[in-house]
């Protein structure tokens, strides 16, 4: 069902989600809405920091070391969140009900730690992967993980640590108005949502739905080869759907050097390799700027 300009934002349905979500044997266990939260990635971290009264992480399932506490596959999404944020500190602000905002709870402990700053690019692969064919739209990723229509994002990402958990958040703007967007930050890119992109669905538990069955995919692949980008096929995927590449970039690293040169690919630790007048060099943490 597509919602339309100025038709109530409906709520989301816990139990249909969790009929349609968690099922015996996959890795999604426990879906929960709630109205408002500070932030989903936040609640979720300090759950797995927690530890128990989670159940034990049944072994034999992606990424579960059997070690007691919060298991991994624990989904939470926020109708509101007061606190959301996203990448490099910023702030990620919605009205009620107008996006798709969830975080889930990971603990992939038969990657090594080197390789699990794969996460985050898996999650992006899994949105944009998700919302291509259900959208229409031509959804892409600027490194490492933005989801993009053109040069305005849609969508953002933030994964965090938290022990041997990864809580991985995203944030997707759906029925926004653009007079309910946050005004442009550079190097920020534009907001937008996927009704003024003309999405072909507004329907959130649709997305929802669709996001976490190509994370899952995506994730139990990731896992049985040691978190191996290549023979779990995830490089090639990135790459596949990765707009970054190929084009003239600048990049402002946190301690606030900034760089130019030409987004040559990505390496084996999901790094992203610019080449320059001094050479090439790999990224593991910057805000990227696509100059064309």
């Amino acid at each position: 069902m597509t919602e339309s300009a100025g038709t109530p934002r409906r709520p989301l349905s816990e139990a249909a989600l969790s009929g349609h979500i968690v099922r015996p044997g996959g890795l999604w266990r426990e879906v929960s809405v709630a109205e408002l939260t500070r932030s989903t990635n936040a609640d979720l971290v300090e759950r797995a920091r927690a530890g128990s009264p989670g159940t034990p992480a049944s072994p034999g399932t992606p990424g579960a070391g059997g070690s007691p506490g919060v298991p991994e596959g624990i989904v939470l999404v926020a109708e509101e969140q007061s606190a959301g944020r996203g990448r490099m500190g910023r702030s990620w602000l919605s009205p009620p009900r107008a996006a798709l905002m969830f975080s889930v709870l990971l603990r992939p402990a038969a990657v090594p730690p080197a390789r699990r700053g794969w996460l985050p690019l898996l999650a992006g692969v899994a949105a944009v992967s998700a919302l291509r064919p259900v959208t229409g739209l031509a959804a892409a990723l600027k490194w490492p993980n933005d989801v993009l229509v053109g040069q305005r994002k849609l969508a953002g990402i933030l994964a965090e640590q938290a022990g041997d958990a990864v809580v991985v958040g995203i944030g997707l703007n759906v029925s926004t108005d653009r007079a309910e967007l946050p005004p442009p930050a550079p190097p920020a890119l534009p907001a937008t949502s996927l009704r003024l992109e003309g999405s072909a669905t507004l329907d959130r538990e649709l997305l929802l739905r669709r996001i976490l069955g190509e994370l899952g995919r995506l994730y139990t692949a990731w896992c049985s080869v040691a978190g191996d980008p290549e023979a779990s096929g995830l490089r090639a995927a990135y790459l596949e759907h990765c707009s970054t590449i190929g084009r003239q970039v600048r990049v402002e690293l946190p301690a606030g050097q900034v760089t130019f040169g030409r987004a040559a690919g990505i390496d084996g630790d999901g790094r992203l390799v610019v080449t320059g007048p001094a050479g090439a060099m790999s990224v593991g943490a910057g805000d990227v700027l696509h100059v064309r």
